[in-house]
């Protein structure tokens, strides 16, 4: 019997070798079409949006603006801001700025039409900076001071659109309280001189002397880290409790306007 054995063939490996090498090529070449070319094609070819700011845009200018830009939006929340028009975006989510997909939601809060109420607190017998802090805690608003006469400088009552109005009522948010003080017994308050200080300190020691603030003049229209350039009633001067304090503010070294004398 004659048996042969095969020999080792170097071109039929190298064979193998070469359409082995060939069906990898075909196959990394499909997925880099597929991942580089098809995928993209089908998601707008892997462009992005920028989501355009719409904080305070009505219902009509809302769809306008995600219209052109191939969004869409759900209203999830409502709410109320003294700040903002009713029907009108308060929040967003992705803000303004984000990069998305086309057909992206974007999530809104809208500012309703009537806003909710809150009770008043008891600033009777509170001085009037306390009570100032106490109505801001409250999301209200501390009004006009009306003097009178008595032995403690202390509110005596509080009033709603010129109505007395007394702990636990509600009113809405936002709303403004007028206070009735007494006078402490102090006729006359002295003025000092604010000309120069950051306008934030003025305001302050404005209210702590139970002063209301008058009218605020911006002088050249820039008010960043603006101090006060001009007051009236002048240092020196002896206003009541609950008199006005006009201030002419803006930059340091602004001049003040002849005219504004």
């Amino acid at each position: 019997m004659n048996i042969k054995f095969g020999k080792y063939n170097k071109d039929n490996l190298g064979g193998v070798l070469i359409h082995f090498f060939i069906a990898f090529a075909i196959m990394m070449t499909l997925v880099v079409i597929y991942f580089y070319a098809y995928l993209p094609s089908t998601t707008n070819h892997g462009e992005t949006i920028t989501v355009p700011d719409i904080e305070g845009a009505t219902l009509e200018e809302l769809e306008e603006k995600l219209i052109q830009k191939d969004l869409d939006y759900v209203i999830d929340d409502s709410s109320y801001s003294p700040d903002f028009k009713p029907l009108t975006v308060l929040k967003q989510y992705p803000k303004a700025g984000s990069k998305v997909k086309e057909g992206r939601k974007i999530y809104i809060s809208i500012n309703s039409v009537t806003p909710p109420s809150v009770p008043v607190p008891n600033l009777i017998d509170a001085s009037v900076l306390n009570a100032e802090v106490v109505l801001k805690s409250n999301e209200l608003k501390r009004g006009k001071i009306t003097l009178v006469r008595g032995p403690f400088n202390i509110v005596k009552e509080m009033k709603f659109k010129g109505q007395p109005i007394h702990a636990g009522d509600r009113v809405p948010k936002g709303s403004v309280i007028d206070l009735v003080v007494m006078d402490g017994g102090l006729n006359e308050i002295g003025i000092e001189n604010w000309v120069g200080q950051p306008v934030d300190d003025v305001l302050f020691t404005i209210r702590a002397k139970n002063l209301n603030l008058g009218e605020v003049i911006i002088v050249g229209g820039d008010t960043t880290g603006a101090v006060v350039l001009k007051q009236k009633p002048t240092a020196g001067e002896n206003v009541k409790v609950g008199d006005n304090v006009d201030l002419w503010i803006g930059k340091e070294g602004t001049e003040v306007p002849e005219e504004e004398f």
